[in-house]
């Protein structure tokens, strides 16, 4: 079966098995788990913060980083399909007790300007305090877009200026800094806090880092707490995580070759309206007839493979560590293969 559905479904390699058997552990939650503790130290100082805390999932790391940075009342700028807000179950709501407030956006990515345009008056009683701004990087609604730093500077300018909060969901970051070619810490640099997943693209079982100041860290392992994300023994799948950092970030530019052949092969064929620009590991595609979409999902499962419904009419596919070129070339072939 060649699972294209998401990033998420990778298993652990052969290494990284090892790793995990061998990892030493202790007890988290006393913060006596060495290779815990290494892994939110190595992942901090590669994105140049100071602390870091390792946690079940992205949207456990996303919504502790809400709920530190604002207070019931506030509210938070984000595009319409972030993941904080659409794929995390009204926890922005539920668990910090905010409201949302959409930007206008290019693929996921708005602007300095969009910002200063949607900040609500902090003296206007009526209004919700504007207090947090969150950016995802890379967009996975956007179809895998990353983010130009230097406009990440200029909303960091705008942020300092109105007093606000800034946040990286960084679900797929090692996969925009290898796309253009930066840092870690060149990424981390405007950013209050990040969200760093290692089960996407790095191919880890499970598991996010989130890191910022020693400050913020010490109250985020307080609501991580709360929100009954203390762990045990988890050394285990740390050890996942440092093997991902070692060694599986670099070769997330064959993902994103592949998911470009894909796009291309996707481009040519009668049926599909529309490819996203390819700029990562995620291809989504729009069919010139919507009612189609259910049946070229039945095709590619006749011949094993996965794909992913994504709006009407629309597909997401995603490369990963566990889909390689004999996948690629068979899917294409699949998809040239369907004729409605």
């Amino acid at each position: 079966m060649i699972d294209l559905r998401s990033d998420t479904v990778t298993r652990p390699t052969a290494a990284m098995r090892a790793a995990m058997a061998a990892a030493e552990v202790g007890d988290d939650v006393f913060g006596e788990d060495p290779t815990v503790n290494l892994l939110e130290e190595r992942v901090a100082a590669l994105f140049g913060k100071e602390a870091g805390l390792f946690c079940p999932s992205g949207t456990m790391t996303n919504q502790i980083a809400v709920n530190i940075h604002t207070r019931p009342g506030d509210e938070v700028l984000c595009e319409e399909g972030a993941h904080i807000y659409r794929y995390e179950g009204g926890g922005v709501m539920a668990n910090s007790g905010c409201s949302v407030k959409f930007l206008t956006h290019d693929r996921g990515r708005f602007t300095a300007a969009a910002i200063r345009g949607a900040f609500s008056d902090p003296m206007n009683p009526h209004l919700a305090r504007t207090r947090l701004v969150n950016i995802e990087n890379t967009s996975n609604r956007g179809g895998g877009a990353f983010w130009d730093l230097e406009e990440v500077w200029r909303i960091r300018a705008v942020c300092d200026e109105l007093g606000l909060t800034l946040h990286m969901d960084g679900a797929r970051i090692f996969n925009a800094i290898v796309a253009t070619g930066t840092t870690a810490e060149a990424w981390g640099a405007p950013f209050e806090t990040i969200s760093i997943c290692l089960s996407k693209g790095l191919g880890a079982p499970v598991g996010s880092v989130l890191v910022g100041s020693k400050e913020r860290i010490h109250h985020a392992r307080r609501i991580r707490k709360r929100f009954g994300g203390g762990m045990r023994q988890v050394g285990i799948l740390a050890a996942a995580g440092l093997h991902a950092v070692d060694h599986h970030v670099e070769r997330l530019a064959v993902d994103h070759k592949h998911a470009r052949e894909l796009g291309a092969v996707l481009s040519r064929l009668p049926y599909v309206a529309q490819v996203v620009p390819v700029d990562t590991n995620i291809v989504v595609s729009t069919l010139h007839d919507p009612t189609e979409l259910d049946p070229l999902l039945t095709h590619l499962a006749s011949n094993d493979i996965r794909a992913m419904a994504f709006g009407p009419g629309m597909m997401r596919m995603v490369t990963h560590l566990d889909v390689d070129a004999a996948a690629i070339e068979r899917t294409c072939d699949a998809l040239a293969s369907f004729h409605g």
